[in-house]
């Protein structure tokens, strides 16, 4: 039996549906285990009381365990859960040791590598899901203003994170991998406004604005901190000049390039209309 935390998210959703495919017995972690929609076969299981009976392996999502995946880990621990694969960050590479978002990944890790004999860091860049940031302003104009117009990432599609992760919690990856996963286009982020508005037969353009001006718009919305917002600002300014480099681990497991930017933005479209 294989644990999915955040079943219903953007990469536990298709992680699920490929697990199932594939024939695998899946234990779907989520918080509306009533409400949820999964494949035949597949079972819900309510986040607030985790059910480990009969669990080989478990796929950790922090976002959706935000405080609660070290007792969850204890829990796989205890009940002889022998692989463990988290949804880390490529950003635990990093050299900043104020990245909020980087030490908590690395805490992740490690705690990960307590619990269990056998675990796999999966360890990606920006998703391309990201963009779904720019959804109201896309929908009110013709224009997304937001920091570093030429900050370079390389965007990864959530359904090749899925992949990858349903081969490494059945085994095809080795224990102790720590891939570090992109999509297969470094892009800066007026490209992907420009890829999106290609995909929706509009001239969309990105206007920069300035650091100060940046963090104080991240401040204002919900769950944002001042120490994510400063850590996620000093990396993309760090992208400016140096672009994340498109990494070749992800075809090294799947055996194909990953899905591009376009690929995500045409499918989408909806979203953004």
């Amino acid at each position: 039996m294989i644990l999915v935390t955040g079943a219903t998210g953007t990469v536990g959703r298709p992680l699920v549906a490929e697990l199932a495919a594939a024939g695998h017995p899946v234990r779907a972690l989520t918080r509306t285990p009533d409400a949820a929609r999964f494949p035949a076969g597949v079972q819900p299981c309510d986040s607030a009381h985790p059910d480990l009976d009969g669990v080989t392996a478990v796929f950790v999502n922090p976002a959706a365990l935000w405080s609660g995946e070290q007792a969850l880990l204890d829990a796989a621990k205890a009940a002889g859960v022998t692989r463990v694969v988290t949804l880390s960050s490529s950003s635990v590479l990093s050299g900043d040791s104020r990245h909020a978002v980087a030490n908590r990944h690395r805490e992740l890790e490690a705690a990960a590598e307590s619990a269990a004999p056998e675990f796999v860091h999966l360890r990606p860049d920006a998703f391309a899901a990201n963009a779904r940031q720019w959804i109201g302003q896309i929908k009110g104009g013709d224009t997304v203003v937001g920091p570093y117009a030429r900050a370079v990432t390389a965007p990864i599609h959530e359904d090749d994170i899925a992949a990858v992760a349903a081969r490494a919690l059945t085994g095809a990856v080795p224990s102790g991998a720590a891939p570090v996963l992109t999509g297969p286009q470094a892009l800066s982020f007026a490209e992907q406004v420009g890829i999106l508005g290609a995909a929706l037969g509009r001239p969309l353009r990105y206007e920069e604005i300035s650091h100060a001006a940046a963090r104080d718009a991240m401040l204002s919305g919900p769950w944002m901190t001042e120490e994510i917002a400063d850590s996620l600002l000093r990396y993309f300014a760090s992208c400016v000049q140096t672009p994340t480099p498109v990494s070749p681990d992800l075809e090294g497991i799947l055996g194909r390039r990953g899905r591009t930017f376009e690929n995500w933005a045409a499918e989408r479209v909806a979203e953004f209309r």
